[in-house]
């Protein structure tokens, strides 16, 4: 728990994709009279719902979930936004003596609200983005990981390497100001008393979790979701829909791929994706409280460790 002298208070749910942070977060919210703070960069997007494994109706009927569906599919969503977003989210939550509980597996977002990070504020520029992508698809992303690692080593060696959007939004920032990103995280710890409770699984039973899931996304109509989206003018170049699912999709409707292919693709990438996390909730993190939620329900855990280290 981060020290404060202000008595405002904060519940993290952190973990892997499909360890089961929405259903904990949303069964501490109604005992505890709490209000959910979405930290999923995907959960953002109006009209995503299915590929995002967004809360179901029932569940934020239980609880109320805040940073959801505040952006269209093609709006540009930056970690600045999220920011100050989700600081109007606690603010609101505090006025009314209620207390947020942010969840969602978006580490940079999570320990970007924790840690306070002061990042840049520096509008995308559309024309760089172009040329960099596109020398991303002509000599591969290596080549912009390459001068990534020159120009500002200490984000090369935390950055998801595999991801072409953060690659070449830090370099946009660099070319934009002159500054590695790394320089411009600055770091001021908010006064903010926070407990952060991490779930973990057993890697085999994970992957059954994530490959049910893919497999009931598709179910509940994935398909026709990307479809619609498409339809309704949101290109398969949007940045939104690189996402795990909706990328695989639209390869499929491109005719690229065989919906069983795309399937596949989809489990395979979600579970790199829970690596990548791991990587930002590290199970030796002494800032995490972690709960092994392989054989059992966590909530009762969880509530003992709310109620003895953040209630009064």
């Amino acid at each position: 728990m981060s020290a404060s002298t202000s008595g405002r208070r904060l519940l993290a749910i952190v973990g892997s994709t499909a360890a089961g942070k929405t259903a904990l977060a949303v069964r501490l919210a109604e005992r505890l009279g709490g209000e959910i703070v979405n930290a999923d960069s995907r959960q953002v997007y109006r009209g995503m719902d299915i590929g995002t494994a967004k809360p179901s109706a029932a569940e934020q009927a239980q609880a109320r979930h805040r940073l959801i569906d505040v952006a269209a599919p093609d709006e540009p969503f930056s970690l600045g936004r999220f920011l100050d977003l989700a600081n109007e989210a606690l603010a609101g939550c505090w006025a009314h003596g209620v207390l947020p509980i942010l969840a969602g597996g978006t580490g940079q977002y999570v320990w970007a609200l924790l840690e306070g990070w002061d990042v840049p504020r520096v509008p995308p520029d559309p024309q760089l983005r172009a040329e960099l992508e596109a020398r991303a698809e002509r000599e591969g992303l290596g080549s912009l990981v390459e001068e990534l690692e020159r120009i500002d080593p200490a984000y090369a060696a935390r950055v998801d390497r595999h991801n072409p959007r953060r690659v070449v939004r830090a370099l946009e920032v660099y070319r934009r100001t002159g500054q590695p990103i790394s320089s411009c995280q600055t770091r001021r710890p908010p006064e903010i008393a926070w407990t952060a409770i991490g779930l973990s699984r057993e890697r085999e039973d994970l992957h059954r979790r994530i490959d049910a899931r893919v497999d009931a996304l598709v179910a509940a109509g994935l398909v026709d979701e990307v479809r619609g989206l498409i339809e309704r003018g949101y290109g398969c170049d949007l940045p939104s829909m690189s996402g795990i699912g909706y990328r695989q999709v639209c390869q499929h409707l491109a005719g690229e791929l065989s919906l069983a292919e795309a399937v596949e693709r989809m489990k395979t990438e979600t579970h790199r994706l829970a690596r990548m996390q791991r990587n930002w909730f590290r199970e030796r993190d002494p800032r995490i409280r972690w709960i092994d939620a392989t054989n059992g329900d966590p909530f009762a855990e969880a509530l003992r460790i709310v109620e003895s280290e953040l209630l009064p």
